[in-house]
């Protein structure tokens, strides 16, 4: 029963208010920037076509408020702006407003009026429309220049949603990645429209992608952008390079390439380069070149018309269309020695000299050598057997640090001595120092006395001494990997009449590593004859000499001069009191 009185008050109250023309209204929600449409119909089919209008605020009671659209049934025939359009079939009565790109000041209450003939019959309809703002839309990005190691973007500035944009976001990631591994850059600047990208790697494939941000929120992801960057030189050196004798006139050279992240593209060729070192002189002669093209992974190349018994450094360089990386080096290797061959009435024996093969340590960064002295094989000239009678084998390590200086003296007259020295073999690292120490000649080297440090360039240095006396002199060489092994010593004696160089003693220390060659084939006979000889010299020359020691002891003190200046140091000590 309360049903059925209910059902019949809605149909009432429909019906008066068909007959009096009532209102109807509801709600529409948009975004900043889209198109909204406000429904208003009427029935064609009974009517035919009917003159409207849109108006913004409540339904007047003629016409319409502040009249946005007007329209006769067929055309519109007015409107207050071109985002206000018809897009419906006006033939059927359709009516509804659609604005386009609406922002936040469009919101408010809009009225339909269709004139419907008669009294009380017009149509009324009221649309509440609320605008609110949204994200910006998403960018388009593009790539504007790329190079090694950074890449340019740009972009056009986008809708911002109804609210400024305060900053864009910027994704980048290595291609085969996924998005989760991005490295996420901000762009504080909103009137940026191109960004430049650094501290990428050559020759590698990003993805980028762009976000624009406001007060609202963060747009849609732009377009994904795939960017390669271009080659550069490795920065690499090769790896694991190995140098072995094979001949008296060849050295076989092995490698690989570069750690792959540091190759920096594809690799191409590979330069070696390599040079005599002349003991002698203890300097290197002039590079030779050769190319091997890149193609495995452990390569190889063999360097003929070599010297025989004769010393080579060696480097190699990988090298990409961008340019050449740094050096891989090792220590210097020898060839082997030529074979001399003498012949005798039963046997016939043939001699190779000692060969040097150079290894890199493993265990560290220092390298082995191995010296390996020389085989002599007999041959029976009756059963044709060879017997090998194989000689002493002795390995020896070397560091890398740089080789002694050779210490020589020019001139010692009266209390001063002039010396110099010659730079040996600088080693894995270029040398950075001298250190000179001497001692009194009958003194420990555990109490010397550093008497200065000279720079890489110097090459001479005078001492005065006003106390006349003997000395121990010897010097070393340093560098980054530590200081080399003690130079020959000089035995010198102040006070006396001009000695010339050649005429003073020197010995060799008993800590260098320098290996003495003695000549093959050499006359046993005459050691025995030379060595009691040179033995009852040195002890009539220590008896004299520590005889002028008593007579001249006197206390005085030692200055030093290098060829630019005084060196600021001065001992109260002399020397023969150490």
């Amino acid at each position: 029963m309360i049903f059925l009185i209910t059902s019949r008050l809605h149909l009432c109250c429909s019906l008066i208010c068909l007959l009096l023309g009532c209102e109807y209204a509801e709600s529409v929600l948009a975004k900043v920037g889209t198109d909204v449409s406000l429904t208003c119909n009427y029935d064609a089919r009974r009517y035919g076509r009917l003159s409207a209008c849109w108006g913004r605020g409540a339904i007047p009671n003629s016409g319409c408020a502040n009249e946005v659209l007007k329209t006769d049934g067929t055309s519109v025939i007015s409107r207050l702006s071109e985002r206000y359009l018809l897009m419906g079939n006006t033939g059927e009565g359709d009516v509804s407003l659609t604005i386009r790109h609406v922002v936040e000041k469009d919101s408010g209450t809009y009225g339909c009026r269709v004139d419907i003939p008669g009294w009380f019959n017009d149509q009324k309809q009221e649309v509440t429309l609320s605008v609110v703002p949204g994200p910006p839309n998403p960018v388009r990005v593009e790539m504007q220049e790329g190079k090694e190691r950074t890449i340019t973007v740009r972009w056009t500035p986008v809708f911002d949603g109804g609210k400024p944009i305060t900053s864009y976001v910027i994704d980048l990631k290595n291609k085969q990645a996924s998005w989760d591994t991005t490295f996420r850059t901000p762009v504080s600047n909103p009137d940026l429209t191109q960004v430049t990208l650094v501290d990428l790697r050559p020759a590698k494939a990003y993805n980028l992608r762009m976000f624009a941000v406001n007060s609202v929120g963060m747009s849609g992801s732009s377009n994904v952008l795939t960017v390669t960057t271009k080659e550069a030189a490795p920065e690499g050196p090769p790896l694991d390079m190995q140098l072995q004798a094979l001949s008296p006139q060849s050295i076989k050279v092995t490698w690989k390439p570069p750690r792959a992240d540091l190759r920096n593209g594809v690799l191409r060729s590979y330069t070696i380069s390599y040079r005599e070192y002349d003991p002698a002189s203890r300097l290197f002669r002039r590079w030779q070149h050769q190319t091997v093209a890149a193609t495995r992974e452990i390569e190889s190349i063999i360097l003929i018309n070599l010297k025989p018994s004769a010393k080579y450094g060696v480097i190699i360089q990988a090298k990409t269309n961008a340019g050449i990386g740094p050096a891989s080096t090792a220590p210097l290797c020898s060839t082997l020695g030529e074979i001399h061959t003498t012949s005798a009435p039963a046997t016939m024996k043939s001699t190779s000299p000692a060969a040097t093969v150079w290894l890199p340590d493993s265990t560290s960064s220092s390298f082995i050598s191995v010296y390996t002295t020389s085989t002599v094989t007999e041959v029976d000239t009756l059963t044709g057997t060879a017997t090998p009678e194989w000689g002493l084998s002795t390995t020896s390590f070397s560091s890398g640090r740089p080789d002694p200086p050779v210490v020589q003296l020019r001139k010692v007259k009266d209390n001063t001595i002039s010396l110099f020295w010659t730079p040996g073999f600088e080693g894995s690292s270029p040398i950075t120092g001298y250190l000179l120490e001497y001692k009194a000649v009958n003194a420990s080297w555990d109490y010397t006395k550093t008497v200065v440090d000279f720079s890489p360039n110097q090459t001479e240095a005078t001492i005065i001494e006003i106390n006349p006396s003997t000395y121990n002199i010897r010097m070393f060489a340093k560098s980054s990997l530590g200081t080399s092994k003690a130079s020959n010593v000089l035995t010198v004696t102040t006070g006396e009449a001009d000695h010339q160089w050649d005429a003073l003693s020197t010995t060799a220390p008993t800590d260098t590593h320098s290996a003495a060659s003695v000549e093959e084939g050499q006359s046993g006979h005459l050691v025995a004859i030379v060595v009691p000889v040179v033995l009852v010299l040195l002890i009539v020359a220590i008896v004299i000499t520590w005889q002028l020691r008593r007579i001249r002891q006197r206390k005085g003190s030692l200055n030093m001069w290098l060829s630019s200046g005084v060196i600021k140091y001065r001992g109260s000590d002399s020397l023969q009191e150490l």
